[in-house]
């Protein structure tokens, strides 16, 4: 049998993959690759076509690439870090930040309110601060103002403005000034955390002033502004745009004393911050880039041309229309009328030195303080004053002049200090300056005899007269026209304004009496010791002299001026103080006053003060002129107000031409004419004189004792009562 038959049958899985068998001799057929991606094989055949980059200019290529690496490495590492750092210190300002309320009042100072005696504001001293308002009740107007103004895109940005920063630089470079210095492009958020001095509160152990801690909170190194840009993201993520804005409308400096919107449209305009119109808002927010020069108190017009530029801004951010912008530009904000009195002027400050200094000038409350002054009669005072000096006084004169107008209880209705007038913290020349009163003091000496018995019939002659004064030696009297008039009545002595009748009264009922009788009606200054006490040779102030003038016009008791009539503070109803002044103890009697008023009178209307003269009203007065005539008075009074008048330079330079009964005795009538338009004429207070003896020659050239039922024992007993302080 053959071996074929014994061949096996093929595999099914042979005829499966159709393939057969091949010999073991025969090769293998290669594998065929599978196909490489396109893009791939390009690069491979663009590496095998190019020739490989060696030499320096490859090593330099592998240089810079690793350089390029290791630079973007670093960087984006640097900026992670960094951006962790920043967002840690935000996240712990974050937690350090109060509740809005807590910020709305920042000012380290309470304010100091003043009324006048109708209990309408006159004047403010001290931080104001209106109240808090927000964002969403101030004036539409102001709030956008504000936006326009300060910071158009504020609810945009996260609190800073990369490209607000980067246009400031710009602008600063191009005005040649430092990438920092002018111009910071901070957003309102930046300036808000820069009011806040970015959370750090005044220490008097580390900062000498409030003013060093405010200029420290206000430097603009880099630091600081990387400082204030984390405490303003801060900020952002703590509070909403309203609270950030309404924060910043609250504590900002808007000139003239008033921090915050409130206070500054209660100070300008006399109304709240809801209810501005587009130019009232548009000057408030004028006012934030340079509140103290822009201020409309300092001058009106800088700050209308500012506010005219923001209604500007307005209209180009579609703010305002053009019409409205037109109208408003045409008829800009005016201020109200207590904008328009400054800050009160010598009043006010004089006010504000007689009240305690922790309720005043260093108080940390807000307080209310009422006063005696009269608006009106204050105008009067400075028109008559001004119209004087326009008028009577040459042109360049440096010659000052200083008016107080009080009422008999000493209730100071007035007062003007110097020619400007409309000034603050000012040298006052009413209440400040100490001069010699000249013939002024004479009342005083002829309030001493009378009370002592004297009457103004009584005679004295006026002939040369010397004393010899100890460690000086013979001292002689002269009157002012150098002559000689023989036998004269005190009240003919007194009008005429005679020296040497009135050295001789007051030898005669002694210097210690008319010195005493002097000083309790107020005149507290250092009186002379020798006989030129009568002449007026020691020095006082105008307040002084008109203070004791008023004791005279109510019947003889001593009066202090005050102007304070009660503190209290803002929100309570009970004062914390009242009046400190009023009428006093009782200094001459009743009769004493009222005869000497009837002598007063005849100065006015027959001597040396006659152009003093008002028609139609009762007046007494006297005259005042210093030796060299470096200062001259007149004080005066009708039956309802005293007005002293001062006039002189600062220096003590003698006036030309100027006597008592001159230029102050014009300015008095100019005053007086204008506060007694409208009232009904009251007669003074003097008594009515019966038909008079004539007049007995004295003996010699004494004066002559008292012609009264008084005999010499009741002149005594007066003398001691006085000497003694009984009544």
């Amino acid at each position: 049998m053959s071996d074929s038959s014994k061949r096996r049958a093929p595999l099914v899985a042979d005829k499966r993959y159709g393939g057969k068998k091949t010999s073991a001799s025969k090769a293998k057929p290669k594998p065929k690759p599978k196909a490489a991606p396109k893009k791939r094989a390009r690069g491979a055949a663009r590496r095998k076509s190019a020739p490989k980059r060696g030499g320096i200019l490859g090593f330099f290529r592998k240089v810079l690439g690793w350089i390029i690496r290791l630079v973007w490495t670093i960087t984006w590492r640097v900026t992670a870090v960094i951006a962790m750092i920043i967002g840690l210190a935000v996240a712990y300002v974050f937690t350090t930040l109060p509740d809005v309320t807590a910020l709305l009042d920042g000012r380290a100072q309470g304010s100091v309110t003043l009324l006048d005696r109708n209990r309408a504001v006159f004047a403010w001293r001290g931080d104001q601060f209106g109240g808090a308002v927000t964002a969403g009740s101030v004036s539409p107007h102001l709030k956008n103002a504000v936006l326009a103004t300060e910071d158009k895109r504020f609810y945009q940005h996260f609190g800073i403005s990369p490209r607000g920063v980067a246009s400031a630089v710009r602008i600063n470079l191009r005005e040649g000034r430092g990438p920092l210095s002018g111009h910071g492009g901070s957003t309102i958020t930046q300036q808000t955390a820069k009011l806040l001095c970015l959370g750090v509160e005044y220490d008097k152990d580390i900062w000498e002033t409030e003013a060093a801690y405010v200029a420290d909170c206000r430097r603009g190194s880099i630091a600081r502004k990387a400082k204030e840009a984390i405490y303003a993201m801060a900020m952002e993520a703590k509070y909403s745009k309203d609270e950030i804005l309404s924060i910043y409308l609250n504590r900002a400096y808007m000139g003239g004393g008033a921090y915050g919107a409130e206070a500054a449209s209660q100070r300008y305009f006399g109304k709240p911050a809801a209810q501005l119109t587009p130019a009232e808002g548009a000057m408030i927010a004028g006012l934030l880039t340079a509140p103290s020069r822009l201020a409309p108190t300092s001058s009106l017009e800088r700050s209308q041309a500012r506010a005219a530029t923001v209604l500007r801004l307005m209209n180009d951010q579609d703010l305002l229309d053009d019409a409205q912008t037109a109208h408003w530009q045409q008829n800009p904000a005016v201020l109200s009328d207590a904008a328009q009195a400054k800050a009160g002027g010598y009043f006010a400050d004089w006010v504000m030195s007689t009240g305690p200094e922790f309720f005043t000038s260093n108080t940390t409350e807000d307080v209310i303080i009422s006063t005696t002054l009269d608006q009106r009669i204050q105008e009067s005072a400075e028109e008559g004053l001004k119209w004087v000096f326009e008028n009577k006084v040459r042109e360049g004169s440096q010659a000052e002049a200083a008016i107080v107008v009080m009422s008999a209880d000493g209730a100071v209705r007035a007062m003007v200090g110097g020619r400007k007038t409309q000034v603050s913290g000012a040298f006052n020349r009413a209440v400040q300056a100490k001069r010699q009163t000249g013939s002024a003091f004479k009342p005083f000496v002829y309030a001493t005899a009378l009370d002592l018995g004297y009457s103004h019939i009584d005679t004295v002659r006026d002939e040369p007269y010397c004393l010899n004064i100890p460690g000086s030696g013979e001292w002689c009297p002269r009157n002012y026209t150098n002559k000689y008039y023989g036998d004269v009545s005190v009240e003919w002595a007194l009008m005429n304004s005679l020296n040497i009748p009135a050295v001789k009264i007051s030898e005669s009922v002694g210097r210690d009496y008319v010195r005493k009788v002097a000083s309790d009606f107020g005149i507290a200054s250092d009186l002379a010791d020798g006989p030129a006490l009568a002449l007026g040779a020691s020095e006082s102030s105008l307040l002084e002299m008109t203070g004791a003038y008023a004791g005279i016009l109510n019947g003889g008791s001593s009066v202090t001026p005050y102007g304070l009539i009660e503190l209290r503070l803002q929100g309570d109803q009970e004062p914390l103080m009242g009046s400190g002044g009023g009428i006093g103890e009782r200094v001459i009697s009743d009769g004493a006053a009222r005869e000497l008023i009837y002598m007063m009178e005849k100065v006015v209307s027959e001597g040396t003060g006659a152009r003093a003269q008002l028609p139609g009203w009762e007046v007494a007065g006297k005259t005042g002129t210093t030796s060299a005539a470096k200062d001259a008075w007149f004080i005066g009074f009708t039956a309802d107000y005293v007005v002293g008048v001062w006039m002189g330079y600062d220096n003590n330079t003698p006036l030309t031409g100027v006597t008592g009964g001159g230029l102050p005795a014009e300015i008095w009538k100019e005053t007086m004419s204008r506060i007694t338009q409208g009232m009904t004429p009251r007669p003074l207070p003097a008594f009515t004189p019966k038909i008079q003896p004539a007049p007995q020659a004295p003996a010699a050239a004494a004066p002559r004792q008292p012609s009264r039922q008084n005999n010499r024992e009741n002149v005594l007993e007066q003398l001691l009562k006085g000497l003694l302080g009984v009544n």
